[in-house]
């Protein structure tokens, strides 16, 4: 049986702590590999590695940095079907859909390749008689990520690529289920010039999680992952004294207004509720519909197309759904559909009893499931579901609608269909959400922008990638000029570089 170790030192590690746990695919539910779990000493090895490499690192050109990044930027490019497959393998989401998540992680990339300008401070001449002040950022030191099963490469190219473009060098510790992605983007990493020691990989569980927020070399942590687990990263890394961005759960809900075009509506529906089995934190799990009316002639619409799925392994290319990660999760899902149905919802279409195709049978399967008649008393609404379910809210207005989500505790993502541009201005700027879409079901901001949810789906000051990340990863400091008159130099004839 492989296991999946450590990365320190541009080399793969071996584990030492005696501590290991399967990793399996989720089709069929065999045991794949098993996976290292660190030790604080291993953890403690990943930090000494990165904070002896950060001095060189930090005082590197960005451009030099920058370069590197790039030559990793077309690594990529070039190997994403590999990556996609190992997303695949240990996910169950299908390969389309793991090429969009590498693709997605890849533009944070070429973001970051712009770090030269990104880190441009800013100056004032003669803020006084012959002095000047100008802003620098400068990196923090060794950063953590700690990165959750659903977007095994993505989210941790939200964080390491500006990370690493600003100077600082980076521990990650990928989640244990899906381990292999980032192996592979180390090697790559190293591969395309990078350092030994600037970017680390530690597999692990709590102990290796409460190590990084507890050690006094490490600065700054990310994390994306559950609210409690958000909540808990983020005091215990505070109290620490650590600077700490951590992205908790979402329940994102979708308007549809009367005049709203049902078809794209529906079809929106499909994509933002049941792909990668519902395992997103900006899945729509919610739809609203203004009026019995449209709430109808919505669910009439999604039946067929929900019943047309087909739901299968990764293997299988024409497969739109795969399998959810765990055989928890599979319970936990089903779980919550058993309580919605006794708390009175209506299951419209019951993917309880799914049926996997030849072969799959202990795979970790749930069909896409529909519920209508959902209220805010129900738990199907209250709590995050991650898996293929979608609840139908039916709301008598706007307004009524607008308070649906307002009362929600988490305010991740949401989306208004309306050919209304009025209705659309209104709630884009009066819905406290982190993230809007207008007829855009799934509103994950682009790489140069910055991603963050509001109320429990975000604890700390700063949304992640864009220039938030660039905030978040650097220190601001203000220097203030002042020179005396003095010989000048003779002139010179070459042409000056830099770099």
């Amino acid at each position: 049986m492989t296991e999946i170790a450590h990365f320190i030192d541009n080399a793969r590690v071996a584990g030492t702590s005696g501590r290991a746990q399967p990793v399996y695919n989720p089709a069929t539910g065999e045991t794949k590999a098993t996976v290292a779990l660190a030790s604080s000493e291993e953890v403690g090895r990943a930090v000494a590695s990165a904070h002896q490499a950060w001095k060189s690192w930090s005082s590197t050109p960005p451009l030099r940095r920058a370069r590197i990044l790039d030559r990793f930027k077309m690594i990529l490019w070039e190997r994403g079907d590999q990556l996609a497959q190992a997303i695949s393998a240990e996910h169950g989401k299908t390969h389309e859909d793991a090429l969009g998540e590498v693709t997605r992680g890849l533009e944070v990339v070429e973001f970051a390749v712009g770090a030269p300008h990104l880190l441009k401070g800013e100056i004032t001449e003669n803020v006084g008689t012959g002095v000047d002040s100008h802003s620098l950022r400068q990196p923090l030191g060794v950063v953590a990520g700690i990165t959750p099963f659903n977007f095994p490469a993505m989210v941790p190219m939200w964080m390491f690529p500006v990370a690493l473009a600003c100077g600082n060098t980076f521990v990650l510790k990928p989640s244990e289920r899906d381990p292999s992605a980032s192996l592979l983007i180390a090697e790559w990493l190293a591969e395309a010039g990078l350092p030994e020691g600037v970017f680390n990989v530690v597999q692990g569980d709590k102990e290796a999680v409460d190590t990084l927020l507890t050690h006094p070399d490490v600065k700054a942590v990310s994390f994306v992952g559950s609210t409690p687990i958000a909540k808990y990263i983020y005091e215990t890394g505070t109290a620490n004294g650590k600077r700490v961005q951590a992205l908790g759960g979402a329940k994102n809900h979708m308007v549809i207004l009367p005049d709203a075009d049902l078809d794209m509506a529906a079809n929106a529906l499909m994509g933002a509720a049941y792909g990668s089995a519902g395992e997103r934190c900006m899945a729509i799990s919610v739809a609203v519909p203004v009026t019995d009316t449209v709430a109808d002639a919505l669910i009439e619409k999604l039946v067929p197309k929900i019943e047309a799925l087909k739901t299968g392994p990764a293997t299988d290319r024409a497969t739109d759904m795969g399998p959810v990660v765990t055989k928890a999760a599979q319970e936990k899902i089903c779980g919550l559909i058993d309580k919605g149905e006794a708390e009175g919802a209506k299951i419209v279409v019951d993917g309880r009893g799914f049926t996997p195709p030849k072969g799959y049978e202990n795979g970790y399967f749930v069909g896409p499931t529909l519920i209508d008649e959902v209220t805010p008393e129900m738990s199907v609404w209250r709590e995050e579901i991650f898996g293929p379910v979608l609840s139908v809210v039916r709301r008598k207005s706007y307004d009524e609608a607008v308070d649906l989500i307002h009362a929600h505790d988490y305010a991740n993502g949401v989306s208004i269909f309306t050919r209304d541009g009025d209705a659309a201005r209104t709630f884009a700027h009066d819905i406290e959400v982190g993230m809007v879409g207008v007829n855009v079901p799934i509103p994950v901001p682009m790489a140069f922008h910055s991603f963050g949810g509001w109320k429990h789906s975000l604890f700390g000051d700063h949304h992640m990638h864009g220039m938030e990340g660039v905030r978040f990863y650097t220190r601001l400091k203000a220097i203030t000029t002042r020179w005396p008159s003095g010989v000048r130099t003779d002139p010179e004839f070459f042409m000056p570089t830099m770099g």
